[in-house]
């Protein structure tokens, strides 16, 4: 199995749209930050939006076919770069999705939402994707197939958000998780690939180092076993993981290894032993050690968090409140 659909195997996301604005200038969204396990989402399909740099630099233009995604989950703003006091905007509940919009002239037509995934796993994701991400899907792009079909992807969520049909709310949910398999994979075939997970399986002689570790986690993988795969030498592999992914081999194993005893351990039946072998521990000791390091608890502490009624991370959320008069909420 390749490494993207490994990672999405091990890690339970689940897409929704929450907003389709219809802006005209001058307009402004302020969002954020969301539920501790959400990615936000913005697909631009009309117009453009500015996105402002929360560190004080440059803000960030977004055309039409930009798609972005946040992992960081932060607080952000966006516009549409007039400086302009922005037109109000409201909310209006279609039966499957609500519409937000402020009455002027034809402008921005953006898609807002978010992926929801599974806790702890959402750790694992944001930890080795890039704070923003943004890609291109427009007729433009100029490469790939991928973006082509995605493409076609935002285009069928823009039909499908163009009216309520039936079975409406899970197409559009069902194809913003899609999206977001194929952002994924688009941004790893860029030439130049964002540093993080994404970089590393970009990389043709990596890549088969990184689809190793994710397809036989409990295998004693070695430096030397990875260099061989990637024809590098140990030192040449070492310095290229920590350039692209800012970690070790070493550290993406234990990630991989702990996501899945987290999702073993759920399982009643299996003991903590029977988990630390599948993860690749020969002593339960140095897995229960290496469990309470990474996770914060010990797997029998995790074990009893998973018997409590589930807070419902994918659950529906509320309806948008609206915010000020001059800022409308994406």
């Amino acid at each position: 199995m390749d490494w993207l659909s490994r990672l999405f195997e091990m890690m339970p996301v689940r897409g929704r749209l929450d907003l389709r604005c219809s802006y005209g200038p001058p307009w402004r969204i302020d969002q954020g930050p969301g539920e501790a396990n959400e990615i936000p989402y913005h697909a631009v399909l009309a117009g453009s939006a500015m996105l402002e740099d929360p560190a004080g630099g440059r803000p960030l233009q977004l055309n039409a076919g930009d798609i972005l995604l946040l992992p960081g989950n932060p607080r952000h703003v966006m516009h549409d770069g007039s400086g302009a006091t922005p037109l109000p905007a409201r909310n209006r509940a279609a039966l499957n999705f609500t519409i937000s919009e402020n009455h002027g002239s034809e402008g921005l037509d953006l898609l807002c939402g978010h992926f929801a995934v599974a806790p702890p796993h959402d750790r694992l994701l944001r930890s080795y994707l890039p704070p923003r991400l943004v890609v291109h899907a427009g007729p433009f792009a100029g490469q790939k197939e991928t973006a082509a079909q995605l493409a076609s992807l935002v285009s069928l969520m823009r039909s499908e958000s163009a009216d309520d049909r039936m079975g409406g709310r899970a197409m559009l949910n069902a194809l913003s998780t899609a999206m977001l398999a194929l952002v994924l994979r688009l941004a790893s075939e860029t030439q130049v690939s964002p540093r993080g997970l994404l970089a590393l399986a970009g990389h043709p002689r990596l890549a088969p180092a990184v689809a190793a570790l994710f397809n036989e986690p409990a295998r004693a993988w070695s430096l030397p076993d990875l260099a061989r795969l990637t024809n590098m030498s140990r030192a040449t592999l070492a310095r290229q993981f920590q350039e692209k992914l800012g970690r070790s081999a070493s550290d993406l194993l234990t990630d991989i290894r702990m996501t899945l005893a987290a999702n073993e351990l759920k399982n009643p039946s299996l003991s903590t032993g029977a988990v630390a072998e599948a993860v690749g521990y020969q002593s339960e000791a140095a897995f229960q050690r290496a469990f309470k390091s990474h996770m914060g608890v010990t797997p029998a502490q995790w074990r009893k968090m998973q018997e409590l009624p589930a807070r419902g991370v994918f659950a529906k959320r509320a309806a948008p409140v609206e915010g000020k008069t001059e800022e409308a909420q994406g």
